[in-house]
């Protein structure tokens, strides 16, 4: 039997589940962003991720007062519920016949855009979002989501040697994608 640290969300989630107004907007407060954060980084649209949001969101408050501590912490069912509809969410979007191609969005930065960091931040979310579902999934839990391996692997459910397997194929990925963004710095040094 092992001893599992006690889930920090447990007293906040049964008073939501009592119904009090001030639990539900400390969890809303708590969870939200982090939620959001993850919807956008998995889909890449932030209207989507809000909708994603919003539904692990009113799940939570309904899940509450049946909730049993102990299996896994609240937290991880929510990060559980938000990637499953997330890749609901890509699953239909593979599947949606289209009657003309989507407008290609312009790769470049904007002309007002002059901010190194925001285009180098754009580069790397069109490099995580071009990665295999499964190595996008576990570079965002682990590097955005700040979750430690354990936790991330249990929530793909793979086990731990997988998920850093899945790392490393991921940050290879991205080194190869972003290796351009790399040369244009070097010239604009030289």
């Amino acid at each position: 039997m092992t001893d599992r640290p006690p889930d920090p969300d447990a007293d906040l989630v049964l008073r939501v589940g009592r119904g009090d107004p001030a639990a539900v907007q400390a969890l809303m407060a708590r969870k939200l962003p982090r939620m959001l954060a993850l919807a956008r980084r998995m889909l890449g649209d932030a209207s989507e991720a809000e909708d994603v949001a919003q539904e692990v969101m009113v799940r939570a408050w309904r899940q509450a007062p049946t909730w049993q501590p102990g299996a896994a912490r609240f937290d991880s069912w929510m990060h559980r519920v938000a990637l499953n509809l997330c890749y609901d969410r890509l699953r239909r979007q593979r599947e949606r016949p289209m009657a003309e191609p989507p407008d290609q969005i312009d790769p470049g930065p904007a002309p007002d855009a002059g901010l190194m960091g925001m285009e180098i931040k754009d580069q790397v979310e069109a490099a995580i979002a071009k990665l295999p579902e499964r190595q996008r999934e576990a570079i965002v839990l682990c590097h955005y989501q700040e979750l430690g391996n354990i936790e991330a692997a249990a929530l793909m459910e793979i086990s731990v040697e997988a998920l850093e397997s899945l790392l490393s194929r991921g940050r290879r990925a991205l080194r190869l994608l972003l290796n351009p963004l790399n040369d244009r710095r070097l010239e604009g040094l030289a």
